[in-house]
């Protein structure tokens, strides 16, 4: 593979955007770790910071979720939906000061979110603890950005659209459509009572696998093909992957209802559908899974990461059913899936398509492989802990909840060991995201230093310690 074909103008000439998106992203990414780790000791013991209104668990859940989801995630699966959309499109990104301002003020929103949470501003809506006042400045800064990736998709040199191409697309924009339903339904003109919790289920479900699953994915289909030197096995059926996740993954969040004083079709609705987007499970890892035993760190964090994205499906639809999910409701197993969807799936796709994207943005190599390592180290300890610290909570949960002998308050006591693992888990977490945005932060810095080596040169060099 010669350096020409990896480092090319196009990447160059978009890079201004595309770093400040990754690097915002990786800023928000520690944040969010340390108000992970503070409402993870929290919970474990509930009088740390318990005198100081503004970072209660109450509100330190929703501000980390928040930092995490509209900072992290969005900010990196933007970077790389628009990296991909002009590599495919051939040449340099379009609009990109719109990308720029909008990704400003994006941070911006998401700083404000932020702020006015800690002072009491909450929703109690999961994945939307964002206060009214700033879901507009969100929903066009979006769209700003939005318009540089719709130039690049419009602009293509080719006709013929990829995987990539549907995904990105997606990703880009159904998340307005999205925002702007739940901020009418939700604040702007809220519906009334149970009908609430059915659309703040619908969006929690709907922002997963819409918006963040579709970034995250059209990533995975551009850099596994290179990342293996091969083409995607059936890759014909990529298209009814997509339009399966398209269509039916929206209406599987009904199955958190489940028993509640909702209609019963939406929850029976929500079980068929969850059974349904097994199919697009099975043609996402059909088609990529020579990810699996490809060299290189890239390969193996979003190897992880599908395979995690596959195992959050199936719990998804397992827990739809209402003899197991009598069991896992109202216990930390919630939380377990939760973090092995974002975490698990999403973070470390993203991280992978950081790993093999910024050489190519910077033309620079990785500033310490051994940063590297470390850092595949720790996200996969951490997220091992925090799943297996969850999910033996939820076990003794379970357990007790279904006996009226066992009072509430030994309940909690009983939890508290497990959740000393979570604590352990967000800790290891944290420290493996602090050498990640390090490492890019050095990495980036060589672009002031002309003698500092190519990320090419040799292209052995690129995959297999650093990238």
């Amino acid at each position: 593979m010669s350096p020409k074909s990896e480092y090319t103008p196009v990447d160059a000439a978009s890079s201004n955007p595309l770093l400040f998106l990754l690097f915002s992203g990786l800023a928000w990414l520690v944040a969010a770790g340390i108000l992970a780790v503070v409402a993870a000791l929290q919970a474990h013991s509930p009088d740390f910071l318990s005198g100081c209104r503004f970072v209660t668990y109450g509100r330190m859940v929703p501000m980390a979720e928040t930092a995490f989801v509209y900072g992290w995630l969005a900010n990196a699966g933007l970077g790389l939906a628009l990296w991909v959309l002009g590599r495919l499109a051939g040449e340099p990104l379009r609009a990109q000061n719109w990308a720029l301002y909008g990704a400003g003020f994006w941070n911006l929103g998401v700083t404000g979110a932020i702020i006015g949470t800690a002072c009491g501003d909450r929703t109690g809506f999961e994945l939307l603890a964002l206060p009214s006042y700033v879901q507009l400045l969100l929903f066009a800064s979006y769209g700003a950005i939005a318009v540089c990736g719709l130039l690049a998709w419009s602009g293509r040199l080719r006709d013929l659209a990829f995987a990539s191409h549907w995904y990105a697309a997606a990703g880009l924009f159904l998340f307005p459509w999205l925002l702007s339903i739940a901020h009418v339904m939700l604040f702007a003109a809220p519906v009334r009572g149970v009908e609430q919790a059915v659309v703040a289920s619908w969006y929690a479900q709907a922002a997963w696998s819409l918006w963040l699953a579709p970034l995250f994915l059209a990533l995975a289909y551009y850099v596994v093909p290179k990342l293996t030197g091969k083409v995607l096995p059936s890759y014909e059926f990529a298209a009814l992957g997509f339009w399966t996740l398209l269509f039916i993954g929206g209406f599987t969040g009904g199955r958190h209802l489940l028993g509640g004083p909702v209609p019963a079709w939406i929850s029976s609705m929500a079980t068929v559908c969850s059974a349904l987007v097994l199919f697009h499970l099975f043609i996402v890892i059909l088609n990529l899974r020579g990810v699996l035993g490809a060299p290189g760190i890239a390969a193996k964090f979003i190897g992880f990461g599908l395979l995690a994205y596959v195992l959050s499906g199936l719990t998804d639809a397992l827990t739809s059913f209402y003899g197991i999910a009598l069991r896992t409701q109202f216990t930390y197993f919630e939380a377990a899936q939760k973090a092995l969807a974002l975490y698990g799936a999403a973070t470390m796709v993203l991280s992978g398509g950081i790993y093999f994207a910024l050489p190519r943005i910077t033309g620079k190599a990785w500033f310490s492989g051994a940063l590297v390592r470390a850092h595949l180290g720790a996200s996969v300890l951490g997220v091992l802990v925090v799943l297996a610290s969850l999910v033996l909570a939820s076990v003794t949960q379970s357990r007790e909840l279904l006996d009226p002998k066992v009072p509430f308050e030994d309940i909690v006591a009983h939890a508290r060991g497990p959740l000393a693992g979570v604590v352990l888990g967000e800790v290891i977490l944290l420290l493996g995201n602090v050498l990640f945005a390090a490492n890019a932060g050095l990495t980036a810095a060589r672009i002031l230093n002309l003698s500092a080596p190519a990320a090419f040169s040799p292209p052995a060099a690129l995959e297999t310690p650093a990238s």
